[in-house]
């Protein structure tokens, strides 16, 4: 099992995203999601969306993803930048594991693509002892201005979230 990279290229505002249908499929799946305010008609409803509308993770084989990428037109495999040929991205399950745990800490996450990331914004190094946290280690996010203490989590070369943390569970390292 491993996490492929994948796109959705359903429109932001289709009825079963590719991330629903995999999920009904019985695949296990992460998409980073944020809570918006939609309008259906006069009715306007808060509701948690993905934060970047094409972007998925699935945890599977190649065997079991291939068929199912083949049915669907509007599923992609993301490949490797200069790799082999239709070599998949894939991210190992350690650093999948540990986005995902951070993510699904709080309801309040920011999430950055690489390149948005300035090293003035990476701030003084920590460890989180106790809490939801407990064991990560990174860097504070460092915005001027800011009263929340936020951890950086990054999965490398692709997506980078900013998690609250509380003051109490921060350990200088």
């Amino acid at each position: 099992m491993t996490w492929f990279v994948m796109r959705d290229l359903t429109r932001a505002n289709a009825k079963r995203p590719a991330w629903k249908q995999l999920e009904e499929m019985g695949f296990r799946i992460f998409t980073p999601m944020v809570w918006k305010v939609r309008r259906a008609g006069a009715v306007s409803k808060r509701m948690r969306v993905p934060a970047i509308h094409d972007l998925l993770f699935v945890n599977s084989t190649r065997e079991e993803l291939d068929p199912v990428v083949d049915r669907t037109a509007t599923l992609q495999y993301r490949f490797v930048r200069g790799g082999s040929y239709r070599e998949a991205l894939t991210v190992r399950d350690e650093d999948m594991e540990r986005f995902m745990r951070a993510v699904g800490s709080t309801d309040d996450v920011l999430y950055y693509s690489p390149e948005e990331i300035t090293p003035s914004m990476v701030g003084r190094k920590v460890a989180i002892v106790g809490g939801p946290l407990d064991g990560m280690t990174g860097h504070l996010l460092s915005i001027k201005g800011m009263r929340k203490r936020r951890l950086i989590v990054e999965l490398p070369g692709m997506l980078t979230s900013a998690v609250e943390v509380s003051p109490d569970y921060i350990q200088l390292v």
